[in-house]
């Protein structure tokens, strides 16, 4: 027992030499980013806290615009400023453009088939390719435009019907726009609706799909210890096998019946008809997309869509009912554009430009992604004049970004009326609002983002009008507007509003 516990002190006493040892070689090249002391073996990861956006912004006050923090075994450089996202985006780009991955992420190779993590080489740029001049570009956006009001208009049924079987009671707002998203991509990307109450393949699809969701967004401690990896040790990385695998065989039906349709019919209908129809030309691209990574991409267009357009409508009404001055211009303004009688169309948001500035705010304050996907230095690199190790993990916290006080006066107001006369977007051009990423490996779904969210928004804005069940005493006062991290931010306590059918 004595020589048991001597060996495992030896080995714990090396295990620090040699960790001492390599902090002091990786800083010998040059100055690090400055940061927190940490803990030995844990490093800085108890700086981080349950919402770890919120926490590692504080820090900018003492260590500056970049910081470098070591989770468990991870070197992590954070980006807190406009000015250093910047440098970041603009100027060293290619030096960051690998992506960190995680442990469910590796499941079933699942990350080399997708477009947010894949190597940065000829399939990803295939890829990338596909969905903005092809899935994304705006000819195709404005042939789905039907698609879409469809499914708005099925949500805000389902609204009306869960309103009306008890009046006195909420409805959960961001489950509805979930099962809205969620169907509307069914229906761009596999002409379904995996909604269907008669539809068991959807039913199943969707069950393993919240799985895949969920076991996702846990913190796993085997991502910051990779010698832990072989362990599994929370069973995160099965559990996503297992759904990822449910998931993936549906999918592969889902594929191989459109080919058998193919057969018949050769006309374009949707985003799978064109991952189907793509042929390269074998030497700096595949001949074509393999079945695996096909079924992958169909599982990320779900991941990606519907998550971050339920998360920012739901903190978008939120903040409305906060603000009811904001609610109240959001009101005139959608009357006087659209009246009592007609639905908002897409065609209107260019006319709507305060239901603009709400979505923009929103996005500053609430972020869907609060550090963006982490990137990767692919070499030893300098930014900023700190030297940055090779594979050092990068979180760019576009929550700290978008309430930076050096850019935005009252970075904690919500005040959309800041947007009005102002240019900044969203779009990866303005680094001061970057709630989608920028550079090269930007979010490719924006443009269709952009449409969903006004729509969704207007439409539920026109379609009801809006209070807090204040008879269970949710007021402005006591409403929680604290967030949890998962694949998305969302608000920790979900909003539950009353709505009422607007007078037509």
């Amino acid at each position: 027992m004595i020589m048991i516990i001597y060996t495992a002190l030896l080995a714990l006493l090396l295990f620090f030499l040699l960790l001492f040892l390599y902090n002091r070689k990786t800083s010998n090249h040059g100055r690090l980013p400055p940061g927190p002391p940490g803990w030995p073996l844990f490093g800085n990861l108890f700086d981080l806290g349950t919402m770890p956006h919120r926490s590692l912004t504080k820090l900018r006050n003492k260590y500056g615009d970049v910081i470098l923090l070591k989770l468990g075994a991870i070197n992590t450089m954070v980006i807190l400023s406009s000015k250093a996202a910047t440098e970041f985006f603009k100027n060293n780009d290619m030096s960051f453009v690998e992506r960190t991955i995680t442990e469910t992420s590796r499941a079933l190779g699942y990350n080399k088939g997708s477009l947010a993590l894949a190597p940065y080489g000829a399939y990803w740029r295939v890829l990338r390719k596909l969905v903005t001049l092809d899935m994304l570009v705006l000819k195709r956006i404005n042939e789905t435009v039907v698609v879409r009001r469809k499914c708005v208009d099925n949500m805000l049924c389902w609204i009306e019907q869960e309103s009306s079987n008890n009046s006195s009671k909420g409805v959960h707002v961001a489950r509805f726009v979930f099962l809205m998203s969620f169907n509307l991509l069914g229906n761009l990307m596999l002409s379904r609706d995996l909604l269907d109450p008669n539809s068991v393949e959807g039913a199943e699809f969707f069950s393993a799909m919240m799985g895949i969701m969920e076991w996702g967004g846990h913190a796993n401690i085997a991502d910051f210890f990779p010698w832990l990896r072989w362990l599994d040790p929370q069973g995160l990385k099965k559990k996503m096998e297992r759904d990822l695998g449910k998931a993936m065989k549906i999918a592969s039906k889902f594929v191989n019946e459109r080919r058998s349709e193919q057969e018949k019919v050769k006309e374009r209908r949707d985003f799978l008809d064109v991952l189907l129809d793509f042929e390269g030309n074998g030497k700096d691209e595949p001949h074509t997309i393999s079945d695996r990574d096909l079924n992958i991409f169909i599982l990320e267009i779900f991941m990606a869509g519907s998550e971050t357009t339920s998360s920012t409508i739901e903190w978008a009404l939120t903040e409305l009912l906060l603000n009811p001055q904001a609610m109240a211009k959001a009101k005139v303004e959608l009357n006087q554009v659209i009246g009592p009688n007609r639905k908002v169309e897409e065609s209107d948001i260019e006319n709507l430009p305060y239901i603009q500035a709400i979505i923009k705010e929103t996005l500053r304050m609430h972020p869907p992604i609060p550090f963006l996907v982490p990137r990767r230095a692919v070499n030893d690199t300098v930014f900023m004049g700190h030297f940055v190790p090779k594979n050092t993990q990068v979180f760019v916290n576009a929550w700290a970004i978008g309430r930076d006080p050096d850019v935005w006066n009252d970075p904690s107001v919500f005040k959309p009326e800041r947007f009005l006369d102002s240019k900044i977007d969203y779009r990866g051009q303005h680094y001061e609002l970057i709630p989608f990423g920028a550079g090269r490996r930007m979010c490719a779904g924006v443009p269709l983002a952009h449409r969903i969210l006004h729509l969704v928004l207007g439409s539920l804005l026109h379609h009801f009008e809006w209070r807090l069940d204040e008879s269970n005493g949710v007021t402005c006062e006591s409403i929680d507007m604290n967030d949890r991290l998962g694949i998305t931010t969302r608000k920790f306590e979900p909003l539950i509003a009353i709505p009422t059918k607007s007078c037509s």
